[in-house]
């Protein structure tokens, strides 16, 4: 049994790294906008947003299932709680990092920044998911949340 609980981690770990390395696409396929994306692009924020995308999601599965780890939050809600949190961190974060960007290089992109860190919510949820399912695992009282084993 602790043999495919390690599978699970490594597809978690793969499914990240696979979004790392097409998040350009990945996010364009979301949203796109000419003269915005040639902007983010050139200020290496596809490099730096989606590391923000993933930090926080898997620092708060992590949180979740390792360092509150109590049978008295344990329940599927408690997960969803902690993954609504992660998900709406996710964006204000990447839009904080995404404005200083675009107001040291003298332009504004108010608009279009909100737009992309509402899409960025999607990927936020999904990488939240990915890192509940790759690491519960080992969690002593939460391993059965959000889904019993």
């Amino acid at each position: 049994m602790k043999q495919q609980h390690f599978v699970y981690l490594a597809v978690g770990v793969a499914a990240t790294i696979l979004f790392y390395v097409l998040r350009v696409s990945a996010y364009e396929c979301i949203y796109s906008v000419p003269g915005f994306s040639d902007q983010f692009y050139n200020a290496g924020l596809y490099d730096m947003i989606p590391l923000i995308t993933i930090a926080i999601p898997w620092a708060a599965a992590g949180i979740y299932y390792y360092a509150i780890n109590s049978v008295r939050f344990d329940r599927w809600y408690h997960w969803l709680v902690v993954g609504l949190i992660s998900t709406l961190l996710t964006p204000i974060v990447g839009y904080m990092v995404n404005s200083s960007v675009f107001n040291d290089m003298g332009v504004s992109y108010v608009a279009e920044s909100l737009s992309f860190e509402l899409a960025n919510l999607i990927w936020a949820a999904l990488m939240f998911i990915v890192a509940s399912f790759s690491m519960r695992w080992w969690s002593t009282n939460c391993r059965h949340t959000p889904i019993p084993q």
